[in-house]
């Protein structure tokens, strides 16, 4: 099986960002954790602040791996355009937030991306990677 995780704009600052709302730990670290939990999982993995790259990466991997993991950070309530990349692939799609978006503030409470993922994890912490990984399996 093969899984693209693709993070939005400002999750390279994972572990140093926001602690009390995004953890201590890097993105990078996890993803050594998660490659030993699921050894017959294919990761990619990709990070981006830019728009049109995550655009790219989708359109790239969305014909041809078994899941996308897409934690889109901001984008989420802002970019039509990712929503449109997402409904026009095959891949699925899972929208991911290490957050509970809905416990914040209220823009955060649109998402241009759940209407066309597969489904939504939200509020679970770096968990919840592991459980849209679990999903596609």
């Amino acid at each position: 099986m093969k899984i693209c995780i693709i993070n939005g704009p400002n999750l390279n600052l994972l572990g140093k960002r926001e602690p009390e709302i995004y953890g201590s730990q890097t993105f990078e670290d996890y993803l050594e954790i998660l490659k030993s939990k699921f050894p017959n999982v294919e990761f990619t993995y990709y990070q981006s602040n830019i728009e049109g790259e995550l655009i790219g990466k989708i359109q790239e991997f969305g014909f041809s791996y078994d899941g996308i993991i897409l934690n889109a950070g901001a984008y989420t309530h802002t970019s039509i355009g990712i929503g449109d990349a997402i409904k026009s692939i095959t891949t699925p799609v899972i929208e991911v937030h290490i957050s509970n978006t809905f416990s914040r503030e209220s823009f955060r409470h649109q998402s241009y991306i759940s209407g066309n993922a597969k489904g939504v994890i939200l509020g679970f912490g770096m968990k919840s990677y592991e459980l849209a990984i679990l999903s596609f399996l």
